[in-house]
Formats: structure tokens, sequence, C-alpha cells
């Protein structure tokens, strides 16, 4: 089992986005038996709390279901589960190393995946309430991140 993680500061914006954008992915390309995925966030203040408001309402729109997804906190067996940490800005990256680090697991930032992108990191939609634009930018990833997953896993 493939296992990818999505990390950002609370774990009710962003990586709920992106772990609700990616299981649908993964899931219309009938992969969801071979990827397995989650998100979390650095900060513990939202640990149990809904995705937000914001992100749930673009998510309705899109037709992405975001069912089971509540926030946790990143823990250092992360690094043991998932082969995949995938971060959406350079903080949090910065705080992923500072908590483990690991040579066989991928720390990475979404829009690493994005060669061409305006932006390096993925906005926090909490402080700029931009959930649409986040949106696009966390497909855009997704879709990306699971096309480089399926070539190296030969998918």
């Amino acid at each position: 089992m493939i296992k990818v993680l999505f990390v950002c500061l609370g774990n009710i914006c962003r990586s709920p986005m992106a772990e609700a954008i990616f299981k649908d992915l993964v899931e219309k390309e009938n992969l969801g038996k071979v990827i397995s995925i989650d998100s979390a966030g650095i900060g513990h203040w939202h640990i149990g709390s809904d995705p937000h408001e914001g992100t749930k309402k673009v998510l309705d729109e899109k037709g992405v279901s975001y069912d089971g997804i509540i926030a946790r906190q990143v823990t250092e067996a992360d690094w043991d589960d998932f082969n995949y940490l995938i971060a959406m800005d350079n903080k949090n990256i910065r705080d992923l190393k500072g908590i483990r680090e690991k040579n066989d697991v991928v720390v990475a930032k979404l829009m690493d995946f994005v060669p061409q992108a305006m932006e390096s990191d993925v906005p926090d939609p909490y402080f700029t309430g931009n959930f649409d634009y986040v949106y696009d930018l966390v497909r855009e990833g997704c879709t990306n991140l699971l096309e480089q997953i399926k070539q190296e896993h030969n998918l």
C-alpha cells in the first residue's frame, strides 16, 4: 500500500482539501486499494475538528466528498506509516524536518509537483479567504502528484 499524508498548519483548510481531492482522484482511477490518503496539521489547535467551512463549501461546489475527515496533529509515527509527507508551504517543510527525518520517506511541497506554478507555496485560505484559488492550486498539485506516484510505482 502506498500511503500519502498531506500536511498544513492546522489541518482544517489546505491539507483536508488536498486529502479530499486526492481521494477523489484516486477513486476515479480505481486505485483506492493501492493508495491510502490522510491529512494532519503541524499544530494541535483544531484536533477533532471538521474541515473549515470555506473548505467544505468549495468541495461541495466541486462535488468532492470530505466525509470522515477530522483534524489531527502530525506525529513521529507518521514517518513509519506513510511513504509521502506532502506539505503545503515552506514553513510546514521546516516544521516536519524538525520533528523527524527518515530517508525512505518523501517529504515535499505540493507545489513541487507543479513545475510551471506561479506560487511556490499553497497560500493559507484561513488568512486569505481565497478558498477557490487554493482549490485550483491543490487540484493541480494533486493531479500531478498522482501521475508521479503512478509512474514511480508502475500503476
